[in-house]
C-alpha cells in the first residue's frame, strides 16, 4: 500500500512473561534471536513478537527501541497498525451476511452498488463478490497513485482506481488490488445500513474479546495504547523518518486498523477455530488459489492465505503493510499461533527473515 514517499504498502497475552532462555548467562531462543537480528542486521528500528506454543503458553518478545529520539523500552505487545491483516477482518464480516443470507458470494457487485462500478473494461455487473474477495476481479489497485497524507473518504478511493483501466478480465487471473476490499467495505455499509468500523466492533472485535483492537475513526491519527513509533526511510542510510502518527484512511477496508500481535493470534485464532464464521462460510474462505507474488507455496483464500510450513502443513493468516510497521504471521491448525510485528517497513530480504522467524515460532 504505498503512500507517495512515505508509504509504502482466546488467546491472551502475558506481557510480563519472560523468554525461556532470557538470562543474562544464556543463550536466547531462537525467536529472540529472530528479532534481534530484523534489529541488528535489517535495521528495524524495534520487533516485536507474540506467540502461542505447542505447550499452550504465550510468550511476547521485543527488540530494539520504541523511540530512536529517546531509547525508550520497546512495549510488551504494543499496538501497531496491522495494514492489510484488516483484510480478514472485512472479509470476515462479508462471509457472515454471506451467512445471513443478505450477500450472495456469487452475486454481482451491481446487486448491491448498482452503476458504481464502472471504467476502462471494468463493470460491476461482471465482478462478483467473490472475485473482490480473492483478488480475482481485476480490479485495478488505487495505491498505485501517488497518495497524499490528508483524509480519504472511500469513494475517492474508488474513483482514483476508476481513473485506471481494467488488469485483466474478471476471473482469469490472480492480483492483489487494495480496491477489491474497498468496495467489499462499501457493500457491507449498503447492505447493514452502518459503518464499517461499527459491524467490525459488534461482529468481530467484541465477539473474539480483542481488547486492543480497533478501526480508526475519521480524523484520528494517533494510536491509543502503548506503542513503539514507526518510521521511515526513503533508501538505505538515510535518515529514519517519524511517521507514527498520520490519517490511515487511505487504508479504509484494506488496511487501516490498529491492533497488537496477540490480539492477532487471538482473532485469527478464534476464525479457523469457527467461532466467527458457520463451518460453509469458513470453508469458502480457506479456499485458495496460487499467490505466488507472497513466496513460494503461499495461497490465497478469501482475505486468508496459507503458506508452507518448513516443518510441514501450513499456517493460515494474511500479514499487512502499512506506513511504520510491518506485520507478518498467522495461526496452525492445530492451535500454535505467532505474529511479528517491525517498525519500518522491510526490504524484500528482511520480509522474508520475518516470515523465518514466524516459520521458526510455529515448528519448534
Amino acid at each position: 500500500m504505498p503512500f507517495a514517499a512515505a508509504v509504502a504498502v482466546g488467546v491472551m497475552a502475558v506481557g510480563a512473561l519472560t523468554p525461556p532462555a532470557a538470562s543474562a548467562a544464556s543463550r536466547p531462543d531462537a525467536v529472540q534471536q529472530g528479532l534481534n537480528a530484523l534489529v541488528r542486521t535489517d535495521g528495524m528500528p524495534a520487533a516485536l513478537a507474540s506467540v502461542k506454543a505447542r505447550d499452550g503458553l504465550t510468550r511476547t518478545y521485543t527488540a530494539g527501541v520504541a523511540d530512536l529520539a529517546t531509547g525508550s523500552k520497546v512495549p510488551r505487545d504494543g499496538q501497531v497498525r496491522i495494514g492489510s491483516n484488516t483484510k480478514t477482518f472485512t472479509a470476515v464480516v462479508v462471509l457472515q451476511l454471506v451467512g445471513e443470507g443478505k450477500i450472495g458470494l456469487d452475486a454481482p457487485v451491481d446487486t448491491y452498488l448498482p452503476g458504481l462500478v464502472r471504467g476502462k473494461g471494468i463493470d460491476g455487473r461482471r465482478i462478483t463478490v467473490r472475485q473482490l474477495l480473492q483478488h480475482t476481479s481485476g480490479l485495478p489497485d488505487y495505491s498505485k497513485a501517488e497518495l497524499e497524507p490528508r483524509y480519504y473518504d472511500p469513494r475517492d478511493l474508488l474513483d482514483i482506481a476508476l481513473r485506471y483501466k481494467a488488469d485483466f478480465t474478471p476471473g482469469t487471473k490472480w492480483a492483489y488490488s487494495n480496491t477489491n476490499y474497498v468496495v467489499a467495505g462499501l457493500i457491507i455499509q449498503k447492505v447493514t445500513g452502518h459503518a464499517l468500523a461499527q459491524e467490525m466492533e459488534q461482529r468481530i472485535i467484541k465477539r473474539a474479546g480483542l481488547r486492543h483492537t480497533y478501526f480508526p475513526a475519521p480524523g484520528d491519527t494517533t494510536i491509543r495504547e502503548p506503542h513503539p513509533k514507526g518510521y521511515y526511510q526513503e533508501s538505505a542510510g538515510a535518515p529514519k523518518v517519524d511517521v507514527t502518527e498520520w490519517d490511515p484512511s487511505w487504508g479504509w477496508a484494506a488496511g487501516q486498523m490498529i491492533s497488537t500481535n496477540s490480539d492477532l493470534n487471538q482473532f485469527f485464532a478464534a476464525l479457523l477455530a469457527g467461532r466467527l464464521l458457520p463451518e460453509a462460510q469458513l470453508d469458502q474462505m480457506r479456499t485458495t488459489v496460487p499467490a505466488e507474488a507472497f513466496g513460494s507455496g503461499v495461497r490465497y483464500g478469501l482475505g486468508l492465505m496459507s503458506r508452507p510450513l518448513s516443518c510441514g502443513g501450513v499456517y493460515w493468516g494474511h500479514g499487512g503493510s502499512m506506513t511504520g510497521y510491518e506485520t507478518r504471521g498467522g495461526v496452525t491448525d492445530d492451535g500454535r499461533a505467532a505474529d511479528v510485528a517491525v517498525t519500518m517497513q522491510p526490504n524484500q530480504a528482511a520480509k522474508e527473515r520475518i516470515e523465518k522467524v514466524v516459520d521458526t515460532a510455529l515448528c519448534r
